[in-house]
Order: C-alpha cells, then structure tokens, then sequence
C-alpha cells in the first residue's frame, strides 16, 4: 500500500487530466489514485466523469460551446423549477378538499366496521 503523495497542493486541470487519462487508459483505477494522492474516490471519479463530458462534446460533429452547454442546464433548472412551482400550488391550493376526503374515508371505514360517527366529531 502506498503512502499518499503530500507534495500536490493544488488539482490544476493540467494535473486532473493526466490522472484522468492514466484512468482511462487503464494504467491505474479510481481506488488506487485515491489512495495514493488522498482524495475521495467520488471526487475523482467526477473529474472522470466530466472528462468523458467534454471529450463527447468536442467529438460532435458540431460541439457546444461553454455558453451553450450552460444554456442547456440553466433550461434544464428552470424547467424543473416550474414543475415544483405547479407541484407547490396544486398541493396548497386543495388542502380543505383533501383533509375533508381523509376525514370522509375514514369516516366510511369507520362505518363499514359497524361504528357510525359524525363528520363533526371526527373533525373536532
């Protein structure tokens, strides 16, 4: 087992690459270069990640720019966004509607069990 290399202090991209390619070319794995530069393995693997990210973008026929790709993934949040808004106003708008539905359910098992109890008792 090797003993983590203290001498780099800084993760240029410059370094990341190389570590990412001796990755990619099999020459070392995630598990050992984390050991061995005492870093956390979901830390290099995202710099693994985001390597084959770019090298699929700059393979395009076409590529993205930085401008573009940050476009694509600011749509993508906003998208998102409002699908929690709506989600936010359809749960508040119904809250009345939906208590009194629960208290009519369990009114219904209630009788079914052969006990008859008031929507007014229930609620109180």
């Amino acid at each position: 087992m090797s003993t983590p290399e203290h001498g780099i202090k800084r993760w240029t991209a410059k370094r990341k690459t190389q570590l990412v390619l001796r990755i990619l070319k099999d020459e070392t794995t995630v598990a050992e270069a984390a050991r061995r530069y005492d870093l956390k393995p979901s830390e290099i693997q995202s710099w693994v990640d985001e390597g084959i990210k770019g090298m699929e973008n700059n393979l395009r026929a076409r590529p993205r720019d930085i401008r573009e790709q940050y476009e694509a993934k600011l749509k993508e949040a906003y998208a998102a966004l409002g699908e929690a808004q709506l989600e936010i106003k359809v749960l508040s708008a119904k809250p009345a509607r939906l208590g009194r539905d629960v208290v009519k359910s369990v009114q219904a098992e209630l009788q079914t069990e052969g006990h008859k109890v008031s929507l007014t008792k229930l609620c109180c």
